[in-house]
C-alpha cells in the first residue's frame, strides 16, 4: 500500500558528501497543485531554450562544458561509463542538439525541464502520494529493486551506484539517469518533491537562485503552496510536511 503519511523525509546519506564534497541539492516541495492540462507559455519557453542551445552548443564539445563534465566525472566515480550512461541534463541537451523537440509531458515536468535547460543542471521529482517511506539519496547496496519509467521490467541497482530510494525500491538509478515508474508525475498529481542537483562549479548560491525560480514557476503555472531548501553537508534532510 502506498503511504499516506504527510511527514515523509527527504534525506541525503552522509557518505554522499564524503565522495562529492561541494554537492548542493535544491528541494522544492509543492502541495495542492493543479497539474491538469498544458500551458503554452511553458512550452514556448522550452522552445526558445532549444533554439538557444542549438545556436550555442554542439554535440562535439558539449562534454567539455564544466556543468556537464562534473556529472561525467561523478558517474565515472561510481562505475557508470559516461559514454553509455549520461546525466539527465546531458541527455536533454543531446536530444535537442540532434534536432529533437522535447515532448510536453505535463505542467510540472515541463517546468522542471525548462529549469534544467536554462541552467544546465539536472532536475527531477516524484509524486509524494506514491512514495513509500522516506526518500534517501545514497549509494546502492546492490539488491534494491527498480522498475524504469513506462516499463514493467524489474531489475536491481548495482552496488555502489548513487540512487534515490524509498523504503521499497529505487526511485531513480545512477543519480539522475533514469526515473522509476511508480512515482512518476501525472495530470492527477497533487503533491510533489522536486530536486535540482548542483555539483561544483555550481555553488550553493546558484542552487538557491534556481530553486527560488523553480518554486515561483510552479506556483505560477500549477498553483498550490511551495517550500524550498538547499540541502548540503551542513543540512542533510527536510520533512515534506
Amino acid at each position: 500500500m502506498i503511504s499516506e503519511r504527510n511527514n515523509i523525509k527527504f534525506k541525503i546519506d552522509a557518505s554522499i558528501f564524503e565522495r562529492f564534497p561541494g554537492l548542493n541539492v535544491g528541494v522544492v516541495i509543492a502541495k495542492g497543485i493543479n497539474n491538469s492540462g498544458t500551458n503554452e507559455k511553458i512550452i514556448r519557453l522550452i522552445r526558445e531554450k532549444e533554439l538557444e542551445i542549438r545556436e550555442n552548443y554542439s554535440t562535439e564539445t558539449l562534454s567539455q562544458r564544466s556543468r556537464i563534465d562534473s556529472w561525467r566525472k561523478a558517474y565515472s566515480s561510481f562505475g557508470a561509463k559516461p559514454k553509455k550512461y549520461k546525466s539527465s541534463v546531458e541527455s536533454l541537451y543531446r536530444m535537442i542538439l540532434k534536432g529533437v523537440d522535447l515532448r510536453p509531458i505535463n505542467k510540472i515536468v515541463d517546468v522542471y525541464n525548462y529549469i534544467s535547460l536554462k541552467y544546465m543542471i539536472p532536475a527531477g521529482g516524484d509524486d509524494l502520494s506514491k512514495v513509500e517511506g522516506d526518500i534517501i539519496l545514497k549509494f546502492a547496496h546492490g539488491d534494491e529493486p527498480f522498475t524504469a519509467l513506462n516499463s514493467e521490467e524489474r531489475e536491481s541497482a548495482k552496488e555502489g551506484e548513487v540512487v534515490y530510494t524509498d523504503t521499497k525500491e529505487v526511485l531513480c538509478r545512477r543519480w539522475n539517469w533514469r526515473e522509476c515508474d511508480k512515482t512518476k508525475m501525472t495530470e492527477e498529481t497533487k503533491d510533489v518533491v522536486l530536486v535540482v542537483e548542483g555539483l561544483p562549479p555550481v555553488t550553493e548560491e546558484d542552487v538557491q537562485k534556481i530553486v527560488e525560480e523553480l518554486s515561483a514557476l510552479v506556483k505560477e503555472y500549477c498553483g498550490g503552496e511551495t517550500r524550498m531548501v538547499v540541502l548540503n553537508e551542513a543540512k542533510r534532510e527536510i520533512e515534506t510536511l
